[in-house]
């Protein structure tokens, strides 16, 4: 059985996200803009595993597109945080770099799917 890259990555990333807020609401005292980088950043994985499951080729577009959507959100308030220096330019590169690479993935799959259908 193939490794499902983008589901372990994923997940990996969640994780990730949950101990951020952790750090951000524990140690920096952040709780707004914590909470909105917790909710896309673990739901991304959430539609991953619904598009593993999904009911046709269009279902599962749908759902990674949302989960592309999801991830780029997640960007956004990686963004914000370092602008506004709760994060260090180390954190924000590290975590923002796991980021982009699932973003290309995510996009990458969705274009073959298309590209598959049409074929």
């Amino acid at each position: 059985m193939r490794e499902n890259v983008i589901k372990i990555k994923s997940f990996e990333f969640a994780v990730r996200i949950v101990k951020f807020y952790q750090f951000l609401c524990n140690e920096k005292k952040e709780f707004v803009l914590s909470k909105q980088v917790l909710r896309s950043g673990t739901s991304i994985g959430a539609m991953v595993r619904e598009a593993e499951h999904s009911e046709s080729k269009a279902d599962f577009i749908h759902k990674l597109s949302i989960a592309q959507k999801e991830i780029n959100e997640t960007i956004y308030w990686l963004d914000l945080l370092r602008a506004t220096d709760y994060i260090s330019p180390q954190q924000f590169e590290s975590i923002h770099a796991d980021a982009v690479e699932i973003i290309k993935l995510i996009t990458s799959i969705i274009k073959s799917t298309k590209k598959n259908i049409k074929s």
